[in-house]
């Protein structure tokens, strides 16, 4: 088991927001994430990436707490990929790939030959390479999602956490980067990622975590989970799913009654 989490519990101050969450993942394995706002998704990200260490249970990487381990060893295991954003200074493609190598060489080195050719080649991998001397901040957000989906591939971690990534993109580019992200677990790498869109769970994922009221709602296969059930629980709303030549799809219902 790549990782492991066991009887979590976090709180801020007197308001709980984890209850004794339990899940595995294997290696390989594309896990989806799902809840309504609020649920605690970002708060369990951020227990098992070691930037919050007050819970209670255990998250295991490897066999080993994530919060012993030095900020080096976590960037070993696991790379975190955000949402798309506009920096602040004007780094290119190729420097922001670059910076998923930062934890082989000291802060005061610059990147080797060898960093650079692991920044390009992460590049080409996810189709991006042709960008690399464009300037992040000006391309489009699906592209840089990609982009810092190379940069966390340069780093080498074997598990990648992805909170929301496809939230501020098009629906073009929601699918270009999910189809990315299911390459990646294909090929081994272990992806837990969260997102507002069952359906995006359903297409794409392995299985499927489910939080409400900072507990696992739900937790399996997305076939075995997703019902009209655990949508209305989840999002109160009435939804059917519907079989079609290229998979199942969630429908909602827009009447009431409806059924």
């Amino acid at each position: 088991m790549i990782l492991s989490v066991e009887n979590l519990c976090f709180s801020y101050g007197a308001h709980q927001v984890l209850q004794q969450v339990d899940f595995a993942v294997e290696k390989g394995e594309f896990l989806s994430i799902l809840g309504p706002n609020g649920v605690g998704k970002s708060t369990l990200f951020r227990c098992m990436l070691g930037t919050l260490t007050g819970y209670q249970g255990s998250v295991l990487v490897k066999g080993r707490e994530i919060r012993t381990l030095s900020h080096r060893e976590r960037a070993q295991r696991i790379a975190y990929i955000p949402q798309s954003h506009r920096p602040t200074f004007g780094y290119t493609v190729l420097d922001t790939a670059l910076m998923g190598t930062t934890r082989q060489f000291s802060p005061f080195q610059q990147p080797k030959r060898a960093q650079t050719d692991m920044a390009l080649a992460a590049l080409e991998r996810v189709g991006v390479l042709h960008l690399a001397q464009r300037n992040f901040a000006h391309l489009s957000g699906g592209e840089q999602q990609l982009v810092l989906i190379a940069r966390a591939i340069a780093q080498q971690s074997d598990i990648l956490i992805m909170d929301e990534p496809t939230s501020a993109l098009d629906y073009g580019n929601q699918l270009r980067v999910l189809r990315q992200v299911r390459d990646l677990s294909r090929e081994g790498y272990t992806v837990l990622l969260s997102t507002h869109n069952p359906q995006h769970a359903l297409t794409f994922a392995d299985r499927v975590l489910a939080l409400h009221n900072g507990t696992v709602a739900a937790h399996g296969t997305a076939k075995e989970v997703l019902n009209p059930e655990l949508l209305r629980r989840l999002y109160r709303v009435e939804a059917i799913l519907a079989d079609t030549p290229g998979g199942s799809v969630i429908v909602p219902l827009t009447e009431e009654g409806e059924s």
